[in-house]
């Protein structure tokens, strides 16, 4: 280590992290309970020891700063806090640890799994209540000093309406890793995301906003590396303000920043909206026995909430061994800071917050006017940009869906569930179907919020894939290393006679169906769609439901597309062109039951198959798995601004035989343009209008698509492809 030369200038206490001013840094680190902090400044990220050690000489309001002239961004560093240590009360200060700054902008070294990661002595007899005091300088996680200066041009963030948002959840490595027409050095980076042939992907498809998975800078743990494993997805949380420098294209601090600045600056320019699965209900650092690496070190009795019977321990409402804790304000300080950075210096436009439900928990069960929804909703830049939660955790009371605040939208797990039901031809499940349908409103509709608040989806990262959905009863995790007892053992999937990959080409047949059936539902119900990327082209991780740490070709897109899958592709692009050029399949209010005075037809009426109207005995019959749905817009022409005042019917059959359904009778002049059928093949020929009243031969397991026809909305339809 070198002989220190200089000492730190007093600086400032704000704010937190590292800041360059032209001239030199200002270091501010929270921390209550540390007695002293020494500031560690590294050469290079292969360094094995610091260059410098400089005590930070102030501390104003529990902040400790110091201001080091001359330093420039590139500048490594971390910290060294000193404070008691006895695990059994909650104190973890190690100061042989160097410690990550909580407020990073960049990462200049990554985590190591290495032994020395950790406070206390590995195997020691004492488990936790040892302390190891042998120096991790060698391989402690380091912060770089960033430039925050960047040109973003005319480029503004994109404020969609909620209604016209359909999402598209998508991995930045596994989304590219495999693209044949993206340059080989670019593939699953920022940069990839931002190319000329993604973009062209994007816009293409239909989508208005990806959401990518986890992008802040995550750690690898070692259970994971010990097996040669990773954490792919990246839900275990080392950094709120540093994005993932594994998916720059040049592995830099400085460039990893610029190239995510760039990415999000080529999406807007595209029209699409990026929002962040973020994780601010617990980190990396796991429970008592987890590795030493940043706020355990820092403050573990601020940033963590322990266990009021044994503060050794960790209350952990999210099944990864801690939780954050939202009563403290300096986490919630952090938490604030790190949404603003991303809005303000990132340009991101919205956030899914992962297990959303642990962070409003002040004291056990989730409190809607908890601190955290108060300090977004009283955020002028938060309270502004798309809010997503994951209603969730593994707390008390924990399945939180529809008790969100005004201002949210939620990720809908029981519109999930009960499309996969119905369409697996369960009974007793076309009532909550058509309720789910419609845009939940049994969940929304009692506390004024719109169909806009259900996020709708059948298939998340979490879980199978779609085509996994139609080809498994059962997952098939054993690459995890597992032995097969992680991820979810209800998945409400059904094989269709063979278990995985099959040449039984009715079987093969039947599941491409389905693929469609869940894809039609899902796009033409009301709310917001959520789309799992390469569900779209029947992209199989063999049955995995939990590749989390799978970073290869299980996880990673594959472009080279069969007939089928090909086919699979245009169909749902076509299903998304319906769903952004006709207003009636994405209502901003729950239907009503008004009537549509030249038709005199309610907006939304559902059938039987001999089409009449379904009745309260009907809805309670459990074998009921045909029904159809009319949907008309009942918007006056007067005060239009489109040129569609539409009205459509869908016929859904989740029973494996042939129904005939008699078509809704409206008037004389009325009658029905078929617009697809799932049944159908691509090439079949179309038929001709019919009239009302007409038996259309519904296929078994089969989604039907028909507009209430003349000769405009017949022009319209082919412009969009069917």
């Amino acid at each position: 280590m070198k002989v220190v030369t200089q000492k730190a200038l007093q600086g400032e206490p704000g704010p937190l992290g590292a800041m360059w001013d032209e001239e030199g840094v200002n270091f501010a680190l929270f921390s209550k309970h540390a007695t002293r902090v020494e500031l560690c400044l590294f050469e290079s990220s292969n360094s094995p020891q610091e260059s410098e050690r400089l005590t930070l000489p102030a501390k104003t309001h529990y902040v400790w700063h110091g201001y080091v002239p001359k330093l420039k961004p590139g500048q490594l560093y971390g910290y060294r806090v000193y404070g008691t240590y006895d695990p059994k009360l909650g104190q973890r200060f190690n100061p042989n640890k160097i410690l990550l700054d909580p407020y990073a902008k960049a990462i200049g070294r990554g985590a190591s799994s290495s032994d020395l990661s950790f406070g206390y002595r590995l195997g020691d007899t004492r488990s936790d209540e040892s302390f190891d005091n042998r120096d991790n300088a060698s391989v402690a996680p380091l912060a770089s000093v960033i430039n925050p200066h960047f040109d973003w041009g005319s480029e503004e963030p994109i404020r969609r309406p909620w209604n016209e948002t359909i999402i598209y959840e998508l991995h930045v490595k596994g989304f590219s890793k495999l693209h044949p027409e993206i340059p080989k050095l670019l593939r699953g980076t920022y940069a990839a995301l931002a190319s000329k042939e993604a973009i062209r992907y994007l816009k293409g498809f239909g989508v208005t906003a990806v959401e990518l998975m986890p992008v802040h800078s995550h750690l690898d743990a070692k259970h994971l590396v010990d097996k040669g494993l990773t954490n792919y997805w990246g839900y275990d949380t080392l950094s709120y303000f540093a994005p993932e420098m594994q998916y720059a294209s040049q592995r830099l601090p400085q460039a990893a920043v610029d190239e995510f600045k760039r990415m999000v600056k080529a999406l807007h320019k595209a029209g699409i909206e990026v929002i962040l699965d973020v994780v601010y209900n617990h980190t990396g650092e796991g429970d008592h026995l987890g590795p030493t690496l940043s706020f355990r070190g820092i403050d573990n009795l601020s940033y963590y909430r322990l266990s009021q019977k044994s503060p050794r321990n960790y209350e952990d409402f999210t099944g990864c061994g801690n939780t954050l804790n939202m009563r403290s304000l300096w986490v919630l300080q952090l938490l604030a800071d790190s949404l603003r950075y991303w809005v303000l210096e990132m340009h991101v436009d919205g956030f899914r917050f992962d297990l959303a439900a642990a962070l409003a928990r002040e004291l056990y069960d989730m409190d809607k006017l908890s601190a955290f929804f108060n300090m977004i909703r009283k955020d002028s830049v938060l309270s502004k940009v798309k809010l997503i939660a994951e209603p969730w955790d593994l707390g008390p009371g924990g399945y939180q869906v529809g008790n969100f605040p005004a201002g949210w939208t939620e990720w809908n797990g029981k519109y999930r569930d009960a499309m996969r039901r119905f369409w697996k031809g369960d009974e007793g499940v076309a009532s909550e179907f058509t309720t789910r349908l419609c845009g939940s409103s049994d969940l929304y509709g009692h506390n004024r919020r719109r169909p806009e608040a259900s996020i709708n989806f059948v298939t998340s990262h979490d879980g199978f894939t779609l085509r996994d959905l139609v080809s498994y009863n059962a997952k098939h995790n054993q690459t995890n290393g597992e032995g097969n007892r992680d991820g979810e053992n209800t998945n409400l999937s059904w094989n269709h006679g063979v278990e995985g990959p099959t040449e039984n080409p009715q079987i093969n047949e039947l599941r491409i169906r389905q693929q469609k059936n869940f894809l039609a539902t899902l796009l033409l119900s009301q709310g917001v769609p959520m789309i799992r990327s390469g569900d779209e082209m029947g992209h199989s991780q063999n049955g995995n439901n939990n590749a989390y740490c799978q970073d290869n070709e299980t996880s990673w897109l594959s472009w080279k597309l069969n007939q089928e899958q090909s086919e699979l592709l245009q169909f749902t692009r076509k299903l998304i062109w319906l769903r952004r050029n006709h207003p009636v399949l994405r209502r901003r209010e729950f239907f009503s039951g008004r009537v549509r005075a030249e038709l005199q037809t309610k907006d939304a009426t559902f059938f039987d198959p001999h089409g009449n109207e379904m009745n309260e005995e009907a809805w309670r019959a459990p074998f009921v798995r045909c029904l159809g749905a009319m949907f008309s817009d009942l918007r006056s022409k007067k005060n239009e601004t489109s040129t569609e005042t539409d009205t459509f019917l869908v016929l859904m059959n989740a029973h494996y035989e042939s129904i005939p359904f008699q078509l809704p009778l409206l008037g004389k002049e009325c009658f029905w343009h078929s617009i697809f059928d799932t049944s159908k093949k691509k090439d079949e020929k179309k038929n001709a209008p019919v009239a009302g009243g007409f038996i259309y031969p519904l296929a078994g397991r089969v989604f039907a698509f028909f507009q209430l026809a003349n000769e405009n909305k017949m022009e319209i339809i082919k412009k969009g492809g069917f």
